[in-house]
């Protein structure tokens, strides 16, 4: 039997997917979580085989979840599936570990298949973003990154820099290096490509 815990912040996907993995035969689905940080919890109580998740999520992302179960030694696997069909995501999961990437308009019966394929060691690509992902290099720093993001948010650059204990001008460096790496002219611009291309 295949263990698997789901993580995906939307009540009607998460209990769809549960219902349609309990159909195999040879999965079950041991816990549900609607946030990174409560799917972190219930793989560290359930150790199950397999997690498959979702990217944007409240509290930690899919791909920082992922992360954390490559930081943290967990024997679980990670399938990310999402609607995100981005370069940039792919590659970012792949670094942090994950061992698929799955489109959410896919036939179920491919994620069934999926989940088989990677418990038994191999990978699960979506195959035109595979050829895509190496494509066009990610030039965002990972505290660029976590910069833009607030920036997304509407932050001003003092709250940045009390929310992630910088100084003022620290964050002020972080947005314009990003700005100019992405060759726009603010930083909502920046937010917004750094999103579109999956680097966000």
């Amino acid at each position: 039997m295949i263990r698997v815990v789901i993580a995906e912040d939307q009540g009607m996907v998460l209990g769809a997917l549960a219902a349609l993995l309990e159909l195999e035969g040879d999965i079950a689905v041991v816990a549900q979580a609607s946030d990174g940080e409560k799917a972190l919890a219930a793989l560290r109580e359930k150790q199950p085989d397999l997690l498959i998740t979702d990217i944007e999520m409240p509290q930690m992302t899919g791909l920082e979840l992922a992360q954390a179960v490559k930081q943290e030694k967990l024997s679980c696997k990670v399938i990310i599936l999402t609607t995100f069909a981005r370069a940039g995501y792919l590659r970012r999961a792949l670094e942090a570990g994950a061992s698929g990437y799955l489109l959410k308009d896919a036939p179920a019966s491919e994620l069934a298949e999926a989940i088989r394929r990677v418990h038994a060691g191999g990978r699960a690509i979506d195959p035109e973003l595979a050829a895509e992902a190496w494509t066009e290099p990610d030039p965002l720093t990972d505290r660029e990154r976590q910069v833009l993001r607030f920036a997304a948010e509407g932050k001003t650059s003092g709250d940045i820099a009390q929310q992630m204990g910088l100084s003022d001008g620290t964050v002020r460096n972080y947005l314009s290096e990003a700005i100019s790496k992405l060759g726009v002219s603010n930083r909502i611009e920046a937010a917004r490509l750094a999103r579109e291309k999956g680097w966000l």
